[in-house]
């Protein structure tokens, strides 16, 4: 089995190939920069165009042709609407991708429409508004803190959206879903430390209000495959979504060592169109740390 996964070069790539090595599936790594650490972690390497490149669609599709890859694991925001719109016709050349359907992908990339998505199935949410009247203001296709403003009310409001600033306890949820939308595991992970977007601490927490609201966005979305879903625990114990990313999180990892390894799961859904079931508890309470390591080459 032959998986492909991009980004072989961000901070927490390692885990990811990691995990499908253990599962005994060979990784085929991308990433747009030639000497990316990921190079020397991976089975097969090869840089690929920036998902902004006009030819990197062509480029993908000439790539999983060529090298046979069974099954795509995007990872990266400004490529997964264009895997999910080629799925369907890398899938006839024998080529699957772990993905969401496009109508999913583009309502989740637009914090906008996913607020109104939130709202349309009474999904609790903060306010927001595309004007600014919130003290909370983010671009509508962003990813991370990047480009998050606080009380700044001279900011252009062109592609951004007002938000209502929420205090509590940050939760990301990872979530997989087999391809009916039906989650398979629900794992909720409060946040200790983040840096960059990215979490670097984390704890595995059971919180029944987190996962109703998991299983009621669920049934909202049409998701397939991996997704994580953030929330913020307020201080009176209600819950409030805020956003979702319909791809693997860059914490996931810390989902699956709190039930099992998700890549087998994945193959099963995706290119082996199984039903899969939940076959280990989730073991709330347990706790990751990341830190830096190091890769030496000449």
């Amino acid at each position: 089995m032959r998986i492909m996964i991009e980004a072989a070069g961000s901070l927490v790539s390692s885990s990811t190939m990691r995990n499908i090595q253990k599962a005994g599936f060979t990784v085929i790594g991308t990433d747009s920069n030639p000497d990316s650490f990921g190079k020397y972690l991976c089975d097969e390497f090869y840089t690929v165009p920036a998902a902004s490149d006009p030819s990197s669609r062509d480029f993908l599709k000439e790539l999983v042709r060529d090298k046979k890859i069974d099954l795509v694991i995007p990872t990266l925001d400004e490529g997964m609407l264009a895997w999910a719109q080629m799925s369907k016709e890398l899938k006839k050349n024998g080529t699957s991708v772990s993905v969401s359907v496009p109508e999913t992908i583009e309502i989740c990339e637009d914090k906008w429409l996913t607020y109104q998505k939130f709202i349309e199935n009474g999904i609790p949410t903060p306010k927001t508004s595309l004007e600014n009247i919130y003290p909370l203001v983010k671009p509508r296709n962003g990813r991370g803190g990047q480009g998050i403003r606080l009380n700044d009310r001279t900011v252009d409001m062109d592609g951004m959206i007002s938000q209502e600033l929420l205090i509590g306890k940050e939760y990301t949820t990872d979530v997989l879903c087999d391809r009916d939308g039906e989650p398979v595991y629900i794992v909720p992970r409060r946040r200790l430390t983040v840096r960059e977007g990215k979490s670097t601490e984390g704890i595995v927490v059971r919180n029944d209000r987190i996962e109703e609201g998991i299983r009621a966005i669920c049934k909202a979305f049409r998701f397939a495959g991996p997704v994580n879903i953030q929330c913020f625990e307020l201080e009176n114990g209600e819950i409030r979504f805020t956003e979702i990313n319909p791809r693997l999180g860059g914490g996931t990892t810390l989902g699956m060592a709190a039930t099992e390894n998700w890549f087998p799961l994945i193959v099963d859904i995706f290119v082996n169109e199984k039903k899969v079931e939940t076959t280990h508890p989730v073991q709330y309470g347990l706790k990751m740390s990341r830190y830096y390591n190091e890769v030496f080459y000449v």
